[in-house]
């Protein structure tokens, strides 16, 4: 008969979820200490130099940025899917840490085919939207 399992430390339990807390943590601390509305400290987009229109990401830096100092309309009008994302992010990260904390199985997020045909579609429609005179409050403003 097998003996049951030795109860996994907290330390080695938190391990993975605060790792992945660091990766994030060192850039975003980046991004908050230097200020990507001055021009200067990071590259221009790509695809608006190439195109003139606004990625999907144009804006993240900024929006980052304005999530590090509280200022959530700053962040919502700068990239408003970076901050709807973001949230997400921080959700599934909590649950993650509480797991772990409390010794409960990971939670698991699986992305199939629909929700990768879902995410796909709210890019495309986020992309042109903040490219037109309709949705031009989703643009970030010109640094």
């Amino acid at each position: 008969m097998n003996a049951p399992a030795a109860p996994v430390p907290l330390g080695r339990r938190m391990l993975r979820p605060l790792a992945a807390l660091t990766a994030v943590a060192l850039p975003t601390a980046y991004v908050a200490s230097v200020d990507p509305n001055s021009p200067g400290h990071y590259p221009v987009c790509p695809v608006l130099r190439a195109t003139g229109w606004w990625c999907p990401g144009c804006g993240g830096l900024r929006c980052v940025h304005a999530l590090t100092r509280g200022d959530l309309t700053a962040a919502g009008h700068d990239n408003l899917l970076v901050m709807v994302l973001a949230g997400v992010v921080a959700v599934l990260w909590l649950r993650w840490a509480w797991a772990a904390l409390t010794g409960g199985p990971a939670p698991r997020v699986a992305i199939g085919g629909r929700q990768t045909v879902l995410l796909i579609v709210v890019l495309v429609v986020f992309t042109v939207l903040r490219n037109t005179p309709a949705g031009a409050g989703l643009a970030p403003p010109l640094v």
